[in-house]
């Protein structure tokens, strides 16, 4: 499923196929060296496209995308080897695989099915990790199956050249292959798995805490981006005919990695830039490297000048445009904005967020937080009701926001019970608590900056249970931007809106997935004394019209007295009060934890 109409995605990914075939064409009519460059990189563009489906929607550099280049390569090799070349070359093959003579397309399909399968293997651990622990697990593997080939003699002829592979792959078999490619990615972008994908690319708390369970989401990708990559390696090892366990090694992650990074990871577009951009600068740096004539000076060989002026671009690029020369957008969101500008819907013509059917009460029985030695949370308890709204409040550490990533499962409790109704949450993960109707805010607005505030929205009301479809789900964005007076900024950037929409942003995201209650951690932080009396109302409605719960934490002391029906107090991870807005208020524990002891001597004197 995806997240655009087709009409627009259609022409996102025409105009690239059109000019991939362009350039076919010109090459098929010029021949020669401009022939076998283009081949080359398209084969290129088609491996770095399929490197950024994972690496660019999941914000994850990986290093061992060439292992699944050399496995498809060799695999398609093997099968695709005339029985006789076989029993020549490779004496000691196993009988099953000497036997085997396949076209170049079946070859094909199974050397792709079989490098998916040891990705999918291999994505059981690598994407179960976060940041530069899976990016190392990636550079393993790309040595361990370096070390699988050269080790399995018998079969790939160790370090020495695998030669006699068929020579099927010519100008319009490489275009295919990168059309293919950069379809595929640019429609998984696009896709539900895509948009949830980058907005835990963005930030990973935020979209767990909002149903996005990531996991499933990253396995898919890993394995679809392995596919890709491994139809490069076919496409390339049947253009070589002939290639050595080197060929996917360092050196070409380098080259594929370069041109990822200095056209930009995060969309297609910046492969395309990126492939152009190196393919044009290698091919002048390796003439410079072997010497050449330049006005009657002969400019001496120098070797590894290729590598070094990489290697400067992207030092360059990073300083400069760390996130490529292509940037996060598209090139149809860059020139053709309004294709994608939609207007949604307001006032009476917008859709209603439903009202919760809720009847359960959310209880935090006894919940404590060791941090090693630290205390953060001692045996509170606290509940909450559906159509409630109650105050948490207390000094700065006074526990507050951990026991809101207690109960919602950003943190795992040491001891105590989460319950929902009879359903206990206490261990579940934050994205399975979202699912069950517990959304959240942050004290720190966590956005998926980079993400459209459509796009934000949409990422949560994706996640709601029961399962909706995407046009069930941009209705639910929709009444909840409404709801938020925001619906006009639909379409900007979250990183670009004032302090004040933000907040605004991050609540109608919550409320996306119609939960049954929802907590919000300092929501009124920032906003003039107008926003905040603003704010209040819009709350008050969200109890009133939907029934929900509410659970409010905020240095705004007015603000809470005015607006709860209960207030709850912290102080050093412990309860100290708990009662009606008044009463709390006159609770001496209260004053002496907010004013401390001495001043309240005072003032009672």
């Amino acid at each position: 499923m995806t997240v655009l109409p087709w009409r627009f995605l259609a022409i996102a990914v025409l105009v690239p196929v059109l000019l991939v075939i362009a350039a076919a064409m010109v090459g098929a009519n010029v021949g020669g060296g401009v022939e076998r460059t283009l081949i080359v990189f398209f084969i290129n563009l088609a491996a770095v496209a399929g490197m950024g489906l994972y690496c660019g929607n999941s914000g994850i550099l990986s290093f061992g995308h060439l292992s699944f280049m050399g496995i498809a390569a060799y695999t398609s090799a093997i099968l695709s080897l005339p029985v006789a070349m076989k029993n020549m070359t490779l004496p000691n093959l196993p009988p099953v695989l000497a036997a085997i003579h396949l076209d170049f397309v079946l070859a094909l399909l199974v050397a792709i099915a079989f490098s998916m399968l040891v990705a999918y293997v291999a994505g059981l651990v690598i994407a179960r990790l976060e940041g530069a622990a899976a990016t190392i697990a990636t550079l393993a593997l790309l040595i361990i199956v370096h070390g699988v080939i050269i080790g399995a003699r018998d079969i790939t002829r160790g370090s020495q050249s695998f030669f006699g592979v068929p020579r099927e792959t010519d100008i319009w078999v490489a275009a295919a292959v990168c059309a293919v490619a950069l379809v595929i990615v640019r429609l998984f972008r696009d896709s539900v798995p895509g948009l949830k994908l980058r907005a835990a690319r963005e930030d990973l708390i935020a979209a767990k805490a909002n149903g996005i369970g990531v996991k499933h989401e990253r396995m898919l990708a890993w394995v679809l981006s392995a596919g890709l990559v491994a139809l490069a390696g076919v496409a390339l090892g049947h253009f070589l005919g002939a290639f050595s366990p080197k060929k996917f090694y360092f050196h070409d992650t380098f080259a594929l990695l370069a041109m990822l990074i200095v056209g930009g990871m995060t969309t297609m577009t910046g492969a395309v830039v990126g492939a152009v951009s190196i393919t044009l600068v290698s091919e002048i740096l390796r003439r410079l490297e072997g010497g050449i004539d330049l006005f009657g000076y002969q400019l001496p060989e120098v070797f590894g000048t290729t590598q070094i002026g990489i290697g400067l671009i992207i030092l360059l690029v990073m300083f400069r445009r760390s996130d490529g020369l292509a940037g996060l957008d598209e090139w149809d969101e860059r020139l053709l904005p309004w294709l994608f500008r939609r207007k949604m819907p307001e006032g009476d013509d917008a859709p209603k967020l439903a009202a919760t059917k809720n009847e359960d009460t959310l209880v935090a029985d006894t919940v404590t937080k060791r941090f090693a030695g630290l205390i953060a949370v001692d045996k509170v308890s606290l509940s909450l009701a559906p159509g409630e709204i109650v105050g948490l409040i207390g000094p700065n550490g006074s526990g507050k926001t951990t026991l809101l990533n207690l109960i919602s499962g950003v943190l795992p409790a040491t001891s105590g019970v989460v319950t929902k109704g009879d359903t206990v949450i206490t261990d579940m993960p934050a994205h399975r608590i979202a699912g069950l109707g517990i959304a959240r805010t942050f004290q720190n607005i966590r956005l998926f900056r980079t993400l459209s505030v459509r796009q934000n929205v949409l990422a949560a009301a994706l996640n709601a249970w029961p399962k909706r479809s995407v046009a069930e789900a941009e209705a639910a964005s929709a009444a909840a931007l409404d709801w938020m007076g925001i619906a006009d900024k639909a379409e900007s950037k979250a990183n670009t809106l004032s302090y004040g929409d933000q907040r605004r942003v991050e609540i109608a995201r919550a409320l996306a997935l119609e939960p049954d209650f929802l907590f919000l951690d300092e929501p009124a932080a920032g906003m003039n004394r107008e926003e905040t009396d603003a704010l209040m109302e819009t709350l008050r409605k969200l109890r009133d019209t939907l029934g929900l719960g509410l659970l409010v934490v905020d240095h705004d002391l007015p603000l809470i007295v005015r607006l709860c029906d209960r207030v709850v107090v912290l102080n050093e991870g412990k309860l100290i009060a708990e009662g009606a807005p008044g009463d709390v208020q006159k609770n001496p524990d209260v004053i002496t934890a907010y004013l401390g002891r001495k001043r309240q001597d005072d003032i009672a004197a």
